[in-house]
């Protein structure tokens, strides 16, 4: 990679790091809230649907902002983080923050879906037999929503690795900090000369992107392989 300078080397490992961490401390409430959204009904159940999904049609500027306000110091959340040591605004941790709040609904409609199309019969059939509730949803049902876990997973990942609105407006575009692979393209785009190392992130960008489609494919396909067999 030595016809990247370090600079974008950094927001190449930065974008990773951050869609890694979004991903893997998103995935399981998104499996515990499509689970509640598929198989329970309450009052308040399409209210919480739609808030779930309020990222996908706010303009990103806003969830960002939103975000600014909710974890800054004077407020509540952010003066209980500051108070531990962490301070999420302006830092890379709240790029993860943003990433995982925007692609979040992405993985909760796949999963979701995925609970929908279980057959509650199957999970009958093993509660009869003895199995507890924990038992079934670890034996029967996890497995047979494996692929929409996998689906869910990579819109995440995807969502984090692009995501730009919200989380310039959260944390900035600080290089070696906060300055992720469409911020990094952003601020090259705005200065002269900069087309070429801009092209060469975009580059990256879609060849990350083509990785986590087929590797998604493959798992997928494993998955239903095994539940097949």
């Amino acid at each position: 990679m030595s016809w990247l300078g370090p600079q974008e080397w950094q927001a190449v490992l930065l974008s990773l790091r951050v869609a890694t961490v979004a991903t893997l401390a998103a995935l399981p409430l998104a499996i515990g809230l499509g689970w509640v959204l598929a198989r329970r009904r309450f009052p308040g159940h399409g209210l919480l649907s739609a808030a779930l999904h309020l990222p996908l049609v706010l303009p990103p500027v806003v969830t960002g902002y939103l975000l600014l306000l909710l974890f800054r110091r004077n407020a509540p959340v952010g003066s209980f983080l500051a108070g531990i040591g962490m301070s999420p605004a302006f830092h890379w941790t709240g790029a993860a923050i943003a990433a995982g709040v925007m692609g979040f609904p992405l993985m909760v409609r796949a999963i979701r879906l995925g609970f929908e199309a279980v057959d509650p019969r199957l999970e009958a059939a093993a509660s009869t037999l003895g199995a507890s509730r924990p038992a079934v949803f670890a034996t029967v049902t996890l497995p047979l929503i494996l692929p929409a876990i996998i689906a869910g997973t990579v819109l995440g990942f995807a969502k984090a690795m692009g995501e730009f609105g919200a989380t310039i407006t959260f944390v900035a575009n600080i290089p070696g900090q906060t300055q992720t692979l469409p911020s990094a393209i952003y601020a090259l785009l705005q200065v002269p000369g900069g087309e070429g190392a801009a092209m060469r992130l975009v580059g990256i960008s879609v060849g990350i992107a083509i990785l986590a489609v087929l590797a998604s494919e493959v798992l997928a396909r494993r998955a239903q392989a095994r539940l097949t067999a």
